[in-house]
């Protein structure tokens, strides 16, 4: 297996990176909780991560072709387990986890899955699924099928509610779609109808997101509800300075001022200890790492493939801009997590899997003649 390892044509960038944001992450975890007596949590992380990795090296060295075959039943999986969580269903399962008012997590006991996130990926390959014998070729009817499907999971993660993990299940699909080339007048009238449907959509928000969105309009209208957690997100990033204050050197993590720092607000509690040089170095590694996906979509030449890799940029893409929007207060906080960094054992385990499915994209269309 380790001669294998190193014969394949992997792509080393897009495999380093990741571990790299990883170690980083669970160094920042453990400053961060250390002082308020949860460093379990960064234990927590490494165990995940170390999952995480088995779960990656062996997505690499499998054909990830094979997972076309199964991209329906791990949607009806995945639905399946998203229906679970329906509030007046999940309030009568046992075990159901009800944390901050939404039900999000199946409590196994020894781990805490959270099936929005898991759907990140499944809803990645059951549209490249879908849409591989259609490039350039999709239609109308085709559309609305599509469009079904993707509205189901979307629908079913929003009655949690989870706003974020909703709107990345949607970019996933947006992706998907417009990467396999629908014509014109499509994407237009989609962007038409949604853009007249922003009246309806806001009205269906519940008060706390549409409070976030005001707060982000207005940071200085409520300090101490909704604006605080984005105000000392801010006295967190400024307080770093050029190089830093240290691990362990911050007040605003140090001394709890700054909420869920290990999770929503991880990136935040890095600029803290690293500052402008360092957050400007994690963001390279970001960005290297969405090119290098972005790659690897286009060196494949199967479409299932590279609509795959697309999906899974997409994902990477968003989640990113968004948690570090959210962080600078220029994005309405949505609590989606930072990739490898944040707090959280389903995230990064599927984050990481999704490495293992894009360096298997990259073995199978690398090289010719590598054997799978």
């Amino acid at each position: 297996m380790f001669r294998r390892f190193l014969s394949a044509p992997i792509d080393w960038i897009s495999l380093i990176v990741p571990i790299i944001l990883t170690i980083t992450g669970v160094i920042t975890i453990y400053t961060i909780t250390f002082a308020q007596e949860k460093s379990g949590l960064a234990t927590s992380q490494v165990i995940f991560a170390c999952i995480g990795l088995v779960a990656m090296v062996v997505a690499m060295f499998s054909d990830y072709r094979h997972l076309r075959s199964f991209a329906n039943i791990l949607y009806l999986l995945g639905v399946v387990m998203l229906v679970l969580l329906i509030p007046p269903i999940a309030a009568k399962i046992p075990f159901t986890l009800k944390i901050f008012g939404a039900y999000r997590w199946l409590d196994l006991g020894f781990f805490q899955l959270q099936p929005g996130e898991i759907f990140k990926v499944i809803a990645a390959i059951f549209g490249a699924k879908i849409l591989t014998q259609h490039i350039g070729l999709i239609n109308w009817k085709k559309t609305l099928v599509y469009i079904f499907f993707a509205v189901i999971p979307i629908l079913l993660v929003l009655i949690q509610p989870d706003l974020g993990t909703a709107s990345v299940i949607l970019v996933v699909f947006a992706a998907i779609f417009l990467a396999a080339r629908p014509s014109g007048q499509i994407v237009t009238t989609i962007l038409a109808i949604f853009i007249i449907s922003l009246p309806l959509i806001w009205a269906n928000l519940r008060p706390y997101q549409q409070d976030r969105v005001e707060t982000l309009l207005n940071p200085t209208s409520d300090p101490q509800g909704q604006g605080y957690n984005v105000r000392q997100s801010l006295i967190a990033i400024g307080s770093g300075g050029l190089t830093g204050r240290g691990f362990g050197q911050g007040s605003q993590t140090i001394l709890n001022f700054l909420p869920v720092a290990h999770t929503d607000f991880v990136f935040s509690g890095f600029a803290e200890a690293t500052g402008f040089v360092g957050s400007m170095v994690i963001i390279f590694l970001y960005v290297l790492l969405i090119y290098r996906a972005v790659n690897i979509a286009s060196i494949s030449s199967d479409t299932f493939g590279q609509l795959l890799a697309i999906a899974i940029a997409a994902k990477f893409f968003f989640q990113v801009t968004v948690h570090i929007g959210m962080n600078l207060g220029l994005l309405p906080v949505t609590g989606i997590p930072l990739p490898f960094m944040s707090g959280g054992g389903t995230s990064l385990i599927i984050d990481l899997l999704c490495i293992g499915i894009l360096q298997s994209i990259h073995i199978r269309h690398a090289r010719v003649g590598f054997r799978s």
